[in-house]
């Protein structure tokens, strides 16, 4: 349905072997292009474990094609990947991911409850049978996003709020370490980025790893404990306390980030 996660690697892309243990998710020289243009060059990133982390940046910054190329999704020119110390294929069935909205066929004639069950489907096999725990683990993780009430509903028919709820749901269904998320709070309501922000920061109170691409700068140091700044090249790393501040972002984002933003971040951040 949609974008389908599939994270084997792709021709020509290095495999690291032996990184950082403790990190959920980490990369060295990460290099992807698009025809003559790099999206992401050289990055080098190191997320710790068992914390909130942001990926910002500008429009055009590589933020999404990060994601997408640790995952195999896409191709990267070169650069390791590595999820727990091992290389990313070794290390799948820790992973759940959530892509964006707006990448997603929603017209595909599903329900909801399939939707989330297709978070099991890694563990059961393609033809597995679906066992009755197996549906009350679903229906489990729609109750989490308060969702347990649209289990037969056609995906289509839902709320882009709603819809976000569910591909968060199923990503629950899978009991992964590491969650990854792009842009999980685009175009929701105000009564679902709580509810999903208090989900994460569930997920981060169980030990669980939470790195999600942001683009709301004004909730950055209420949401998350690590950031990392890109634009085209790694721009900045660390908590947010200490690297989310107005010098790093002017860098970050040039002209892009109005005088008047910056100065309402000094305020906030300060």
């Amino acid at each position: 349905m949609g974008e389908t996660l599939t994270l084997a690697a792709t021709d020509g892309q290095a495999t690291g072997r032996g990184g950082d243990p403790s990190s959920p998710l980490a990369l060295r020289g990460l290099t992807v292009s698009y025809g003559e243009k790099p999206a992401l060059f050289s990055v080098d990133a190191t997320f710790p474990a068992g914390a909130m982390s942001a990926i910002i940046g500008p429009n055009g910054a590589g933020k999404s094609t990060l994601l997408k190329a640790s995952l195999g999704l896409i191709a990267r020119v070169s650069g390791q990947v590595t999820v727990f110390g091992q290389p990313m294929e070794a290390a799948r069935d820790r992973i759940a991911y959530v892509p964006q909205r707006a990448s997603v066929d929603w017209d595909f004639p599903t329900t909801v409850l399939d939707v989330v069950l297709m978070g099991r489907y890694r563990k059961l096999g393609l033809f597995g049978r679906v066992s009755r725990a197996e549906r009350a683990l679903a229906t489990g993780a729609l109750a989490r996003v308060g969702m347990e009430g649209f289990a037969d509903r056609q995906i289509g028919q839902l709320s882009g709020g709603q819809q976000q709820r569910v591909f968060l749901a199923r990503a629950l269904a899978q009991e992964a370490d590491l969650y990854l998320l792009d842009e999980p709070f685009a175009g929701v309501d105000a009564a679902t980025e709580r509810a999903i922000i208090d989900v994460l920061k569930d997920l981060k109170a169980q030990g669980k790893s939470v790195i999600a691409v942001h683009h709301d700068l004004s909730t950055v140091t209420a949401y998350f404990d690590h950031v990392f700044l890109v634009n085209v090249r790694a721009m900045a790393e660390g908590p947010v306390a200490t690297t989310f501040t107005p010098a790093a972002l002017a860098e970050t984002y040039g002209g892009r980030l109005a005088a008047t933003q910056l100065a309402d971040l000094a305020l906030t951040t300060g």
